[in-house]
This record gives C-alpha cells, structure tokens and sequence, in this order.
C-alpha cells in the first residue's frame, strides 16, 4: 500500500529537545509567527502530530551514528553477531553483544531521539489548548495519538536503561526533573496506555491509503501487552493484556497471511498487509534523506548497514557496498523445525543461489532476509543518498504476535481468556506449515523465537521469561565471541556518559546503573 511520507514542518524544527519554546518566543513581531502561536487551527496542529512521527525514522541514522531498531536489541541475544570490519567497528554493537557496555560507548543516540519524540509527543497537549475551531472527536483521536507515540518512545528507554527521567509536561528551564524507579515508569506508561484504550478515541485499524502508518487502537493495545508482559508483576495488568487482544482477535480487521503468501510479506508489496499493526514507515520513492539532512522523510539506512557485501551473482539481492553487520549465528539457522516455511523467508545464505561476497568480520554465511536490499530497492530516489535510502518498512507489531501473547498469557500467566492457548498457538504454526502442539512455555518462546526473528523481540523474551542467564552464556556461542554470561544486573545498560554529566551539577543528578 501507499505509504505516508512524514515531513518535519521547518518552525517544529526549531524545536530543541528538552521545550517547546523558550521565553523569547514571547517577543512580539510584525513579520513572524512566533510559535506559542503558530498551533492555533486544526491543520497546524496536525503538523505537531506528523512531527511526532518523525523521529521514529531516525533510530537508524538520525544524529550521527547507526543504533537500528530492531537490530540492537537482536544483538544482545543469541541469533545475530555484531559484524562489521572488525570488532572496533561500530563497537558499541559488540561491547552489547559481550555484556561490557561503558558509559562512554552505549546506544545513546537511542536516548536522544527518543527523548526527541516524548518532547513532540508532549508538545500536542501543550498547544491544544489553543486550537480554535477543532472537532472534540478529532482533538481526542490526536491527544490519544500523541500519548501512545509518547509512550512507545518511553518504552524504549525503558526497557534498555530503566530508571529513566519521565515526564508528561515538557520541561522548562534547566531542563531537569527527578529521577523514575523503572516500576514507576511502567506504572506511567500503563496508565497512559490504558486511558487511551478506553477512550476510544482511535479506530482499531486505519484503512484509508492518506492515513497508513497512524497509531490504531490495535497498535496502543499491543504496545500495552509488551510492556506489561515484560514487567510480568501486575497480575490484573495481565488480565487486561489478554482482554486488549482478544478484541483485535475479534475484530476480523486483523489476520495472518496465507502460507502462500508469507514468501511476499516482507516484500514491498507486503507491507501494510492483513498481518501488519505497525510499521515505521520508509520509502525510497523520489526520497531525499541524505548524510547531510537524514532527519527528513526518505528510505531507511537498515538493508545497507546489515546486507551482504559486494554480493555477486543473487536474482534477488542487489550488489552494493553494504557493512556486512549483524550476520545471523549457525545457531539460529538451526532452531527451524524440518519443513517450517518462514527459515527461507528468515533467512538468506548466497551460497544457495551460488552467489559470492565479501565476508566480514564473523561471518557466518547467513544473512537476515527479511530486510537484505532488494534489487532496485532504492531506485527511486530524488537527490538522497542510496545508502539511507531503501524501500523497507520496519515492522514493530504484526497479527502473529497477537495470537502468541494470547497464548501466552493464557497459558504461562494464568489469565482467564474466551480462546483457547492451543488454538492460538496452532493458528500460527499451520500457517508455517507445520504440525499441532500444546501451547506452554517451551513451546510458546520457541515459536516466538522462529516467527519473529530479526524483528527485536528475542532478547526481551528470554529476560521476562526467566530464560536470559541459562542461554545467553559463552558456552552456547559456537562462534566463541561472547566471553560474558548475561545476569540480572546487565537488564539495564549503564546511562551515556554524557546525560551523567549534563546533570551532576544540578539538582537530579542522574544514578548510573550498576552494570
């Protein structure tokens, strides 16, 4: 489907990332609008919201460095190397990977877009108040917009360092507040979460060509079930995580693709299917983002930074000078069952078509297939560069995981739900071509594991599922690169050196976390 193409109005901008506006905002002029009171119709408002949008574009190149969603979080668990030249390339990757991070080398461009999008997300409500003019249902639907984006950019944070700074009010002047506990984070985010879904202020899912691409109700209820499946601690929270998708099971809006059809879901063409809740959205149609300007509306630098080097010879995979990060471990080849339909859809090894490149360093011979740069993937470029530029939506929630937190919640967490755990479960093995089995624990992560590899999901569900420290261990990397086991106190990176800085001299200086 066609997909909205987010641009960042010039006066948001001018907007830093800790306020909305300074006090000189205030002056008075003839000539300019200033932006107090530039938000004062519906359609400038949206302009606040589609500004909201923006930074989820940028986790892959934004400002200054490559941390890609969902590959960064894949690397600290058991299915992907880090790659590259050599173990300083892109060392923050491999110190993740070996459970060694410093708080001079973290993932901290994550931590300044994500606080880039909680400052826009908040600056919504801040200038709503203004608006003249706006229906009370349209108003709703955008306030509820802002706070699941807002909440989505928290979590995050939230789940990579913990005891985050959380506020929703903008700060003033120095740009400072307390500190959060992570439990009190969730109890933030659940909150925030909840009283969107019962507002119903946004539809389940948006079916109109201008509008893919906008949180849904769905998509709000999803990120509900991941935060508070990965807290695990709110037994009445976890009801509420099986009644948000049992009503999207419900729906009819929402359903798997065909087997037939699974070879194309990660196509262009598979984008926005039947399965898909979110995505983050990239084209490569007339884009623009470029090493100069990335933070503007374009392609996604993901197929470059992880695709096969100088490859030669593939009817599929076009040949560029790609980074070779985040080769696929032996390992992961292997946790596919005989006949399961998504390993080829999974992954892609040259060798198999008789093609040849450049290996890099840990090479193992398996690359992610689901986002390798597709021939001519970023063809249509304007004037952007072609590295930043290829046509691959991001999936972050799709139809499978839907059925499987179910399940799971059914099974493992003792929620009492309409559907039955097997039924779930078994829905997204047939699809996958493959025979019946009981729904539990075992079984459930294996079939997360398969189903949603490459998409960021494997490292959270071996911590919330008590897993992390039995198989994120040296003696079960073939390759020997890990030397660390992960423990409970690597669960949250140390914060970036420089936020310790920022604020020691103030009145909330930050606590760095013991890792």
């Amino acid at each position: 489907m066609k997909k909205i193409l987010y641009t960042i109005a010039a006066l948001l901008l001018s907007m830093t990332v800790n306020s909305c506006g300074e006090d000189w905002l205030a002056v008075q002029s003839h000539d300019k609008i200033y932006i107090d009171d530039y938000y004062t119709t519906p359609d400038r408002i949206m302009e606040a919201l589609v500004a909201a949008y923006d930074p989820l574009q940028w986790f892959d190149y934004g400002l200054g460095t490559y941390n890609p969603i969902p590959f960064i979080y894949e690397v600290m668990a058991d299915d992907f190397y880090p790659g590259g030249s050599n173990n300083k390339d892109m060392e923050t990757w491999h110190l993740m990977f070996d459970y060694k991070s410093i708080s001079t080398n973290t993932p901290s461009t994550v931590w300044g877009v994500a606080y880039s999008g909680i400052n826009r997300s908040n600056c919504v409500a801040k200038y709503m108040p203004d608006v003249q003019g706006i229906d009370e249902k349209l108003k709703a639907e955008y306030l509820a917009e802002a706070a699941v984006l807002r909440t989505w950019y928290y979590a995050q944070l939230w789940k990579l360092w913990g005891n985050i700074p959380y506020y929703e009010v903008n700060l003033e002047f120095p740009y400072i507040c307390p500190q959060s506990t992570a439990d009190e984070v969730y109890a933030s985010m659940e909150k925030a979460l909840a009283d969107v879904i019962a507002s119903d202020a946004l539809p389940m899912k948006r079916t109109a060509s201008t509008e893919i691409g906008r949180v849904t109700k769905a998509m709000a209820m999803m990120l509900y079930a991941d935060i508070v499946m990965y807290h695990g601690k709110e037994q009445a929270h976890l009801q509420n995580a099986l009644n948000y998708m049992e009503p999207i099971i419900e729906s009819a809006d929402y359903a798997l693709v065909s087997s037939a059809e699974l070879a194309n879901m990660w196509e262009p063409e598979g984008e926005w299917s039947s399965e898909s809740i979110f995505e983050i959205n990239y084209t490569d149609l007339e884009a623009v983002r470029s090493w100069n300007g990335p933070l503007v509306s374009g392609g996604t630098a993901v197929p470059q930074i992880l695709g096969a080097r100088n490859l030669e010879g593939s009817a599929k995979y076009m040949k560029t000078d790609c980074y070779g990060f985040f080769p696929m471990t032996t390992m992961a080849a292997a946790a596919f069952e005989e006949g399961d339909l998504r390993k080829d859809v999974t992954i892609y090894r040259p060798d198999s078509e008789g093609a040849k490149y450049e290996a890099r360093y840990q090479d193992t011979g398996n690359f992610i297939a689901k986002y390798a740069p597709r021939a001519d993937g970023n063809a249509r470029r304007l004037g952007g560069d072609p590295q930043l530029n290829f046509n691959n939506n991001i999936r972050i929630y799709r139809y499978a995981e839907t059925l499987l937190n179910a399940a799971e919640l059914i099974v493992v967490h003792n929620c009492s739900g309409k559907g039955s755990a097997d039924a779930y479960l078994n829905e997204v093995r047939t699809r996958a071509g493959l025979g019946t089995v009981s729904a539990n624990a075992e079984t459930l992560l294996h079939e997360r594991h398969v189903e949603f590899m490459g998409e960021g999901k494997r490292y959270w569900d071996l911590i919330r599922l008590g897993q992390a420290a039995s198989v994120l261990t040296p003696s079960n990397d073939e390759g020997g690169y890990r030397t660390k086991a992960w423990t409970e106190s690597k669960k949250y990176l140390p914060f970036p050196q420089s936020e310790m800085d920022a604020t020691a001299s103030t009145q909330y200086p930050l606590t760095q976390n013991n890792y």
